[in-house]
């Protein structure tokens, strides 16, 4: 069965590149424009596999990990953190809210798959 990764970004372009990467190598995709939209579809399901943007109007992504890891049910999804931001402190407030790995961008489609790959195989 697929892995089910849910993408969250403010940018429509971000998340369609992303997902057509993604459902080229046959993954299921779910996407959210900020961490309040992301909740809503958590509500609806589990996924393997949270992708999410730093900087996003309503919630942000360390919000969102924040909230993430305070529900039983998403305790151990594995969350990658997709970013502009390539500074210490950003990277250190992402860990300390739960973050699995970073991916800065721009990224590379082999780079993404590559950090995909080893997190949810």
């Amino acid at each position: 069965m697929a892995k089910k990764i849910l993408i969250v970004d403010d940018s429509k372009a971000i998340r369609q590149s992303i997902r057509f990467v993604l459902e080229q190598n046959e993954y299921q995709v779910l996407d959210a424009e900020d961490g309040l939209d992301a909740l809503e579809k958590l509500e609806n399901g589990t996924v393997d596999l949270i992708i999410t943007d730093v900087n996003m109007p309503n919630m942000n992504g360390i919000e969102l990990i924040q909230e993430v890891r305070g529900k039983d049910a998403f305790k151990f999804v594995p969350i990658m953190v997709l970013t502009t931001e390539s500074q210490y402190s950003v990277m250190e407030k992402g860990k300390a809210a739960g973050a699995t790995g970073w991916i800065v961008k721009p990224f590379s489609t082999d780079k993404l798959l590559a950090a995909v790959r080893k997190v949810v195989g």
